[in-house]
């Protein structure tokens, strides 16, 4: 085979141009874009009339107020990310990250019978887990029981994290123990203590004692355990009573401040400080969220490291990530296994030292093996088959990545500041800022889950009414009398519950008739809605099927022994034969008579017709649920 010359290789030319990407293509500008996008929404029956950004329509605001555009580019600016493992520590908080390893796949326990807890201990470590969440005491294993829960596990190699809440002291106070009685100096241990005084304060309204854990600190210091973290700052507490990513980050920040202040009060220097908090916020489905939320954590404590005068080599910040309680649902929870799935690429991405995956059953109960498995599993999956821990920052450079990152970090700092102007985090939890500001974007994110805005696949959408749940012991009651502990779903699952019991205890589930008219392919489109609608509060729908005689209609109602009708139609449909069936149905004993469609001009017709509302996309779906599960005497 004859080799090419040089001249060959360097080409015919002597004067070759650089390669330019894409210059057979002209340039398109924003403006370019805008007036496509304003042609797709004429074409679509919106008036763009008077639209200087007509892709405002298709963006969206977050509960921080950020606003989330459809497009981003090189005009949307953000500030500098630098580089990974150097301040601001935007892009990760490690030089090298962890190619070769992963992150820290850290797996919680609590079960309160220590042997059972031993055993998936031991069967996690031996199948990928790297370090151990170990809830204990009251709401845990028995903190007594310590070296039994973790009899066979090489504490020099897998890290502990502890987590007792009141008891932290008492549980510290007994791992040391144990590890001295099996030779092991505190300086070879790794993990943390889990105090966390003004997060347990959060969660129960009972004041902790944050100069105990001051001196366990210089206790540590002074022993050389470098490995030990004292502190861990739990955001969890804020973001389950429904706050935003903004407000979980500004608690976060104004909660350890309160801790530094402390460690430095009593002596340790500023960077010796920084070197005993970690912190654990949670991880979620919404992707890019979770990944500008840990990327903007890391920035935020850097600034706070900066203003405080640590070195940069102490500023980086040791995160935590944990799968979202809010998110989970009781009701078809295999859907759960999605949503930690996308959480802790979430997490993965945004640069987590360590990740905790709730199991997909984790609000029934205790997991059992093949949850534990799956939770874990969910991690091995991800770093060694996706090969997501390969790629240093991997959300770097996006336009989208940065500036909401940036947005958000501007957010939270703004949150964390009014906290400091209110005297600090204690003042503020005490005197019931938080509560407030927390409550406020509860209210905001309930309206939206009423409206299926924020829709939850399995439980407001989609639910399935023939699911039979998985059975598991009952967990140890979790810390509570503090700032409520919320879950997105659970609003429409204590509807379930209840139209579940009324069926339990009467024989006939609640029932909402279906009133189809016309042909199958007019119809399905609404009754579809209709009866993903009911549904989703535990209401059987039977319907009618094709046909448009309104005798046929009622006699089909009469015999599903409803009391509640609603009409399924195309809008043709209702013109000539929603006043004919209305009527029929009343006539055959319905007592409500409600139609799938906004009303619109025939609203005043249809109410002389017996029509009494109607259901539709964006209406209040819990204010129809409730109403209904009350006629039918569930509520």
């Amino acid at each position: 085979m004859t080799q090419p010359s040089e001249d060959q290789l360097a080409g015919s030319s002597a004067g070759t141009e650089e390669l330019s990407l894409a210059a057979d293509f002209p340039a398109v500008t924003r403006e370019d874009w805008r007036a496509l996008v304003a042609g797709v929404l004429r074409k679509s029956g919106v008036d763009t009339e008077g639209l200087d950004r007509p892709e405002d329509r298709f963006a969206r605001t977050t509960y921080d107020g950020i606003t989330v555009a459809p497009l981003y580019t090189a005009e949307d600016s953000a500030p500098p990310a630098g580089v990974p493992g150097l301040a601001p520590y935007v892009r990760g908080g490690r030089l090298v990250s962890w190619v070769n390893n992963g992150w820290d796949v850290r797996q919680r326990h609590a079960h309160p019978d220590a042997k059972a807890s031993n055993d998936a201990i031991l069967a996690d470590l031996e199948n990928g887990v790297t370090s151990l969440w170990l809830t204990l005491g009251e709401h845990g294993a028995p903190i007594d029981q310590l070296d039994e829960l973790l009899s066979g596990v090489y504490l020099d190699l897998a890290g502990v994290v502890l987590d007792a809440g009141a008891e932290t002291a008492r549980a510290a106070d007994k791992l040391l123990a144990v590890a001295e009685a099996r030779g092991l100096e505190p300086a070879r241990l790794n993990g943390g203590l889990g105090f966390d005084p003004l997060g347990y304060e959060a969660r129960t309204g009972t004041t902790g004692d944050t100069a105990e854990a001051v001196a366990y600190a210089k206790r540590l210091h002074s022993g050389g355990a470098t490995g030990l973290r004292t502190f861990t700052v739990d955001a969890q507490p804020y973001h389950d009573a429904g706050g935003s990513d903004a407000e979980e980050l500004g608690c976060s920040l104004a909660v350890a401040v309160t801790y530094l202040r402390a460690l430095t009060d009593g002596g340790m220097s500023v960077d010796e400080a920084f070197e005993q908090i970690e912190f654990r916020y949670a991880a979620t489905a919404d992707q890019f969220l979770t990944i500008a939320k840990f990327r903007a954590a890391r920035r935020l404590w850097s600034r706070v490291g900066e203003l405080s005068g640590a070195r940069e080599e102490v500023r980086a910040q040791r995160q935590h990530a944990v799968t979202s309680s809010a998110m989970m649902t009781a009701r078809d929870p295999w859907v759960n296994m999605l949503r930690t799935t996308l959480a802790t690429f979430g997490a993965g991405v945004g640069g987590a030292d360590a990740v905790t995956v709730q199991p997909f059953d984790a609000c029934l109960g205790l997991p059992d093996d093949f949850s534990r498995r799956v939770a874990r599993n969910t991690q091995a999956l991800l770093l060694e088959e996706s090969h997501l821990a390969r790629v240093i920052d991997p959300a770097g450079g996006s336009y989208y990545v940065e500036k909401l990152t940036d947005d958000l970090a501007a957010a939270a700092w703004a949150w964390f500041t009014e906290i400091e102007r209110a005297g600090g985090f204690t003042t503020a939890l005490r005197q019931g800022l938080v509560a407030d500001r927390l409550a406020a974007t509860w209210a905001e994110r309930a309206k939206k889950i009423a409206h299926r805005k924020d829709a939850i696949t399995g439980v407001s959408e989609f639910p399935n009414l023939g699911e039979k749940l998985p059975v598991r012991p009952a967990a140890p009651p979790v810390p509570s009398g503090g700032l409520p502990r919320l879950r997105y779903a659970q609003l429409f699952e204590e509807l379930r519950d209840a139209a579940d019991a009324h069926a339990e205890s009467t024989g006939t589930r609640p029932t909402v008739f279906l009133a189809t008219i016309g042909a199958v392919a007019a119809f399905t489109a609404r009754s579809t809605f209709a009866g993903n609608l009911f549904q989703a509060g535990g209401i059987r729908t039977p319907d009618a099927g094709p046909g448009t005689d309104p005798a046929a209609i009622a006699r089909s109602f009469a015999d599903s022994g409803a009391e509640v009708a609603c009409l399924c139609g195309h809008d043709k449909a209702y013109a000539e034969l929603a006043g004919p069936v209305a009527r029929a149905l009343k006539e055959a004993g319905a007592r409500t008579v409600l139609l799938a469609g906004k009303p619109g001009e025939r609203a005043a017709s249809d109410a002389e017709a017996g029509i009494d509302g109607y259901v539709f996309a964006g209406c209040d779906a819990l204010d129809v649920l409730r109403t209904t599960l009350s006629q039918a005497g569930a509520l």
